[in-house]
């Protein structure tokens, strides 16, 4: 059964940094396209990064310059650092896998589209205080 069980978020405060992190069981994260999404209450979920099986990252504009998403194929683990945090920022962070990039499509135009992953974590919360 594939599981992704995020850990590293709380609370930090503006301008501080956070490293959130996502194990991944019965899938290789060298061989999906991974991505890290966010959902703040009573706002839609949206994509934060994504990576694909080349090691090409994607960013929302929101977060470019300031968040680097990473994997590390070893420990099968997908990581999200997060710098210069903001209080727009907070919010509820998922993990997800999927290999739709696979087969065609342009995973370089829709690595924020939901339809791209198949597996979800159950998330960890980030709080940035002001």
């Amino acid at each position: 059964q594939v599981d992704l069980v995020e850990s590293g978020g709380g609370v930090v405060q503006a301008g501080g940094s956070l490293r959130l992190s996502c194990v991944v069981t019965e899938l290789s994260v060298g061989t999906y396209c991974m991505g890290w999404f966010r959902q703040a209450p009573g706002e839609a979920r949206e994509g934060v990064a994504g990576i694909d099986v080349h090691g090409t990252t994607h960013y929302a504009d929101s977060v470019k310059g300031r968040f680097t998403i990473f994997k590390d194929n070893a420990k099968n683990t997908l990581y999200l650092q997060m710098n210069s945090s903001k209080p727009e920022d907070t919010a509820m962070y998922h993990c997800a896998a999927g290999s739709r990039c696979l087969y065609g499509g342009n995973y370089e135009r829709e690595w924020m589209q939901h339809y791209e992953y198949r597996y979800w974590g159950q998330g960890t919360q980030v709080t940035v205080a002001s």
